[in-house]
């Protein structure tokens, strides 16, 4: 279709690379009072261009952010190479926004995210949409974007680039664009390819292997010093690409729609270029002063609109810091005065690491009233550093304001300082509140909730970020280097903003009664218990994960040795395109799905849709498993031992799963399986201390109950009730058979019903999942509607509030909003409306557990404290204390966690006491409520 028949196009201007351009393609220009105005001039000249050629019904222009992006936590030292920004051309950028605002055109500047990212994923949605789209940019990075319906316009050379351009450019497709700037590198961005590998050899490698993973499939046989250099560079390529590789789903804050230029005010342009000195042409094309204009931004928004004057923009927040650095004791005799009469004392740690369990105080950060802070450094090193107060006079000092429970605390993800706080021997207490969490409540999945990104939404403030006080990449110095004239304003600046932050968010939490009570009751109050948690950490058994390991390496061999032999000869199990070639070239299997790129698919589904046909692909699947498992938990699970503590020690994360359930990291528990052999093994390796055991209770089907009691179907409710097996039930109700008579294949295809309308599941999907037609699957899932009514119109009632006020909510009030419910991408709407059906369900199990950790952590501590939670996994918790004990008290934890609020069902929670944690799983009891 061309661009004529489907519209005019998207137009995307990458507008922190047209600013460089113009700075540098013209010479330096002044205004009459010597104010620097060449990019300004080019700037406006190459737009007023664009406007006349394409009169665009949608556009507009993407700038970088200012500081890190998140590539940055990727690689820190991502574009560490790159220079500051000229001053000639860092003081114009204020005019060009001036401009853009003077012409109503639309402006996007996304916090954390680069401009390429945000070009990517409006391309996305727009080719969803049916909409061509013109990148206006001469960013090599971009033509890995170039398609049919999309093409890069370069307004300089006044080329328009499309995929045979992108091919004549560089030599490779559009498609190849990611693995040919992963082999050459670049050097201004500081990502590392291959040495001496440029773009003719990238190109002719590509053009004889197509891929990257083939080409490193057959590296080996890559002959000379080249060879040994691409062998050299294997282990550093994974990130290379994952860093040119363009994010296309970030969130935005900004839609298709309000993508529409305004009327421009010429006036206010002509003033404008009068004050700059430009004498040339500067009419622009005029829209109909009725034009629709972009929708104004709400409060969680990172975009800068297009206003009417530069008067109705609200300048940044001027949020200026009075810092006290308190180096002598008659300050921290002022201070802690200050803190006795305050109401609520924010606090901040400054460390020399991100792991809390292992970082040093540096600092101490305090604020009591907007305005200002003080910074109390206690072990800054640095050559020259002053003397400071010694820190076991300070913590002596603060350990009595900061324990006491009468007095409210504030941080910024708190539960940080407080495991810092709490290895220097302060226990944090009080009503503890966070800002992180208040953001998270108030709005799960909207935007980030790291202080600087709530700073700028909420505050319109740029905080001092860490690298701007310590640097980047490998010149970065630990916070105890960084001299205290830059490291006490930026301490102090973060206690302040946080205060500040909580004045602004509180607020608007307690306005709303639900989300406060979310806040107040589930949040707030597991903060300090994930935190223990973490704390104590669990016990691994470094042997036997490394006897497992080689055990994992042998099965590997194995495998690979019958995949040989069923494939007739050698191969690489781990490269997509040999393994593809075999399967549909080869072995002639049918082709189930295909990539991206339009290749036979060989992703885990399709292997497992194909198992059934021939050997080969489950031993695939088998090694990949094995091998996944080997290098994610075997190999590196013992690196990760504590070295003061001997165990390992997990990061809980409450602001992140938009559902409310807690995820894990720095190692991922929450991952580990536990239905296959090879994982059961793992969990082996989780024991218990001397002399102590570990308890381990889930709620079973919990979701599957909740579905029971959401839906108030009596069927399901009364299946529930009477204890029977719920997936032999289903199967009797849908295939018309006595539940005795039930087959083990009906069973099969009962769970998979019953578990799958949680997710939404198809016809097609449960049709692969139980290997009958996609007809009889239709019938399948028509038939449990029809026995379980309550269910299909819980699911329609929920699709159709989803609708009407745009989010769903937990039964205790927790918010999930869906901006894609009115998507008019059927695949985005469709989406939405199966979080929507099952958003609830996990949502309020994760609540519900939750309950059961804060009232678990209480009831323990009073009856039972010689037994602490150690795991929260999903809807399991996992406890470890003396065996006697945990026997004693194990079905009265399992009946406190099903007996925590009433529903139409009974929970049950299934528990067993091992030695390891795969012994605990062995469900020697259970509770039900």
């Amino acid at each position: 279709m061309s661009t004529t028949e489907r519209g005019a196009p998207l137009i995307l201007i990458d507008g922190s690379s047209w600013l460089f351009r113009a700075f540098h393609a013209l010479p330096p220009l002044t205004s009459a009072e010597g104010e620097p105005t060449g990019a300004v001039f080019g700037f406006f000249n190459m737009l007023r261009r664009l406007n006349k050629d394409y009169a665009p019904e949608r556009i507009c222009v993407v700038f970088d952010p200012p500081g890190d992006t998140f590539r940055n936590a990727w690689h820190p030292e991502y574009k560490a190479n790159r220079g500051e920004t000229p001053e000639d051309l860092k003081s114009q950028f204020p005019r060009i926004r001036e401009l853009l605002g003077a012409m109503a055109m639309p402006v996007v500047t996304v916090d954390g995210v680069e401009a390429d990212d945000v070009i990517g994923t409006l391309t996305a949605q727009a080719r969803a949409a049916g909409l061509d789209v013109l990148i206006v940019s001469s960013d090599k990075d971009l033509a890995q974007l170039v398609g049919a319906d999309v093409h890069l316009l370069d307004t300089m050379k006044n080329r328009r680039m499309d995929a045979g351009g992108v091919v004549e450019k560089f030599g490779v497709r559009p498609e190849q664009i990611i693995d040919y700037l992963t082999l050459i590198g670049d050097t201004s961005d500081n990502i590392p390819g291959v040495p001496g590998v440029g773009p003719k050899t990238a190109a002719k490698w590509l053009a004889e292997y197509q891929t990257l993973d083939a080409l490193l499939a057959d590296a080996d046989n890559i002959k000379g010093k080249i060879g040994e250099r691409l062998r050299e560079a294997m282990g550093h390529l994974p990130l290379s690409k994952k860093l040119v590789t363009l994010v296309c789903d970030v969130a935005l804050p900004v839609t298709l729609d309000a993508l529409v230029p305004g009327a421009a005010d010429q006036d206010r342009v002509n003033a404008l270029l009068d004050r700059l000195g430009f004498k040339g042409a500067r009419e622009l094309p005029q829209r109909d002063a009725d034009a629709p204009k972009p929708p104004a931004p709400d409060a969680a928004t990172v975009i800068t609109a297009p206003a009417a004057t530069t008067d109705d923009v609200p300048a940044p927040a001027q949020v200026d810091t009075e810092t006290d650095c308190v180096l002598r004791e008659a300050q921290l005799d002022e201070w802690i005065a200050r803190l006795e009469g305050a109401s609520l004392i924010c606090i901040d740690t400054e460390t020399d690491a991100l792991d809390a369990h292992q970082a040093r105080l540096v600092g101490i950060a305090l604020a009591t009233e907007p305005g200002k802070g003080a910074y109390i450094p206690l072990a800054h090193r640095y050559l020259d550093a002053p003397d400071q107060l010694a820190m076991d006079r300070v913590v002596a000092r603060l350990k009595p304001l900061l324990e006491d429970p009468t007095r409210a605390k504030l941080g910024q993800n708190l539960k940080y300082d407080l495991n810092v706080l709490a290895r220097h021997g302060i226990r944090l207490r009080g009503v503890l509140h966070d800002t992180m969490l208040q953001s998270y409540v108030l709005d799960a999945g909207s935007h980030r909730h790291d202080m600087d990104s709530l700073a700028k939404t909420h505050l319109d403030f740029t905080t001092t970020s860490f690298s701007d006080v310590a640097g980047k990449g490998k010149t970065q110095l630990t916070f105890d280097q960084v001299a205290l004239e830059q490291a006490a304003p930026y301490a102090a600046e973060d206690a302040d903003i946080t205060l500040r932050l909580h004045g602004v968010l509180h607020p608007r939490l307690s306005a709303d009664p639900q989300l406060l009570k979310v806040y107040d009751t589930l949040e707030r109050p597991l903060m300090p218990i994930l935190a223990a948690i973490e704390a104590r950490g669990v016990r691994i058994d470094p042997d036997k994960l490394k006897t497992l390991s080689a055990t994992l390496h042998d099965g590997m061999g194995r495998l690979e040795a019958e995949a040989f032999e069923a494939a007739g000869g050698p191969f690489n199990l781990g490269s997509p395109k040999q393994i593809g070639a075999l399967l549909f070239d080869t072995l002639k299997l049918p082709v189930k799905a295909r990539t991206p790129k339009g290749e036979p698919s060989t992703a885990e589904d399709v292997l497992e849709e194909l198992s059934a046909e021939h050997p080969l692909p489950r031993l695939i699947l088998d090694w990949r498993s094995l091998s996944k498992l080997r290098s994610t938990y075997t190999e590196t699970l013992p690196q990760m031992v504590n070295p003061t503590t001997g165990r390992v020690h997990t990061s809980y994360h409450q602001a992140v799963a938009a559902t409310g359930r807690l995820s894990s990291s720095d190692p991922n528990l929450q991952n580990i399986p536990i239905r296959t052999e090879a994982g059961r093994e793992i969990r082996k390796a989780f024991i218990a201390a001397d002399g102590k055991a570990l308890l381990a209770i889930d709620y079973s089907q919990i979701e599957l109950r909740l579905m029971a009691h959401f839906s108030e179907d009596e069927k399901l409710i009364e299946a529930f009730v009477s204890g029977q097996d719920i997936h032999r039930a289903t199967a009797a109700e849908v295939f018309g058979v006595a539940t005795d008579t039930v087959s083990d294949e009906q069973r099969r295809a009962a769970k998979a019903i019953n578990f799958g309308l949680i997710y939404g599941i198809s016809a097609f999907g449960l049709a692969r999942n139980i290997g009958v037609a996609r007809g009889e699957a239709a019938s399948i899932i028509e038939r449990f509607f029809d026995r379980y009514p309550g269910v299909k119109a819980y699911m329609d009632g929920t699709r159709a509030k989803a609708h009407e006020q745009g989010f769903v909510e937990t039964w205790f009030g927790r918010r999930l909003m869906l901006p894609n419910i009115k998507a008019r991408n059927a695949a985005l709407r469709q989406g939405a409306e199966r979080i929507a059906i099952n958003a609830p369900l996990q949502g309020t199990a994760a609540d519900l557990i939750k309950m059961a950790m804060i009232d678990l952590e209480t009831w323990l501590a009073e009856t039972a404290p010689d037994i602490h939670m150690t795991m929260q996994v999903h809807d399991e918790l996992v406890f470890e204390g003396p065996e006697a004990a945990l026997r004693q008290h194990a079905p009265a934890i399992a009946t406190r966690m099903c007996r925590l609020t009433p529903l139409n069902v009974p929970l049950v929670a299934d528990f067993g006491i091992g030695a390891h944690w795969d012994a605990a799983h062995g469900g020697d009891g259970s509770a039900s409520s």
